[in-house]
């Protein structure tokens, strides 16, 4: 039994990871100005917030088209026996619906959909963990099993510098965006229910990293090994600096850099920060 891996961009993976394992990747797009682009093909996430910082119209986020599944699922049925199709969060986005609705118009191979519920390099964890087991020749049972034992440790929060575009862009009610905006806090938000939503209300940026710092350290000293990803909206020399804290702060999490590209970027804004973990 064959299987392959699929993802999306918001996994952020990186070219190395994705070869490493044979995982492929359908992009989401960003629209600027009339423009599209497909974030990690022709749009770096550098040049998408050069591009868009001094707009005042925020870009607009796209789907793939379910075509581009069918496509790569035919394609896919020619050298594998199943397919596990892991997407961001069903939530936030259609992706994971439009590529299950895809896996029912392609013959010949069986495709199983997980919903991370969640995205990012979160997302990428899940991805990672299934693209080894593929690798070492797992049926998709026995990977969608392994990642929903991963779900019972995942975790993930982060930081927005400002919530207008999560508001503006429908991921966050208005209600919420002007209480926050009212007082001058920073929230840290995470994902519920597939959505996201405000878990601690803090009034400055450095604190409400320490908080989520603070809930790294509860799961570090519950657990033996722990793998996390500082992520970051292009502040990359403040995420190295708090990546060295942690790594130093907590010997046995095995801490990586990653970064919330153009679609996520979209929604979260310049400056925003995460940090997701999960037991290794």
């Amino acid at each position: 039994m064959t299987t392959a891996i699929v993802t999306d961009s918001t996994a952020y993976l990186t070219k190395a990871e994705r070869e490493q394992y044979n995982i492929r990747m359908v992009p989401l797009s960003v629209v600027i100005k009339h423009e599209t682009f497909e974030e990690e093909v022709n749009i770096t996430t550098t040049n998408f917030y050069d591009k868009v910082r001094n707009e005042n119209e925020l870009p607009k986020t796209s789907q793939p088209a379910i075509g581009t599944f069918v496509t790569l699922f035919d394609e896919l049925s020619k050298e594998y026996d199943e397919i596990v199709a892991i997407h961001l969060s069903s939530g936030i986005s259609g992706t994971y619906q439009g590529a299950l609705q895809a896996g029912e118009m392609v013959q010949g191979i069986d495709v199983y959909g997980f919903d991370s519920e969640i995205s990012c390099a979160v997302q990428g964890f899940y991805v990672l963990k299934a693209g080894e087991m593929a690798k070492d020749g797992a049926s998709a049972k026995e990977i969608l099993e392994a990642l929903e034992e991963m779900r019972e440790t995942m975790r993930a929060y982060f930081m927005v510098d400002d919530l207008a575009h999560l508001q503006r862009g429908g991921r966050l009610s208005a209600a919420q965006a002007l209480i926050g905006g009212l007082l001058q806090v920073k929230p840290i938000l995470h994902f519920e229910n597939k959505v996201i939503v405000p878990f601690e209300k803090i009034r400055t940026r450095k604190r409400a990293l320490k908080r989520v710092e603070d809930m790294l350290g509860e799961d570090a000293a519950k657990y033996d090994r722990l793998d996390a990803v500082v992520i970051h909206g292009n502040c990359e020399d403040e995420a190295k600096e708090w990546m060295a804290t942690l790594q130093d702060k907590f010997p046995n999490v095995n801490v990586k850099l990653s970064y919330f590209g153009p679609v996520i970027g979209t929604h979260l804004g310049e400056g925003s920060m995460g940090l997701g973990w999960v037991k290794k």
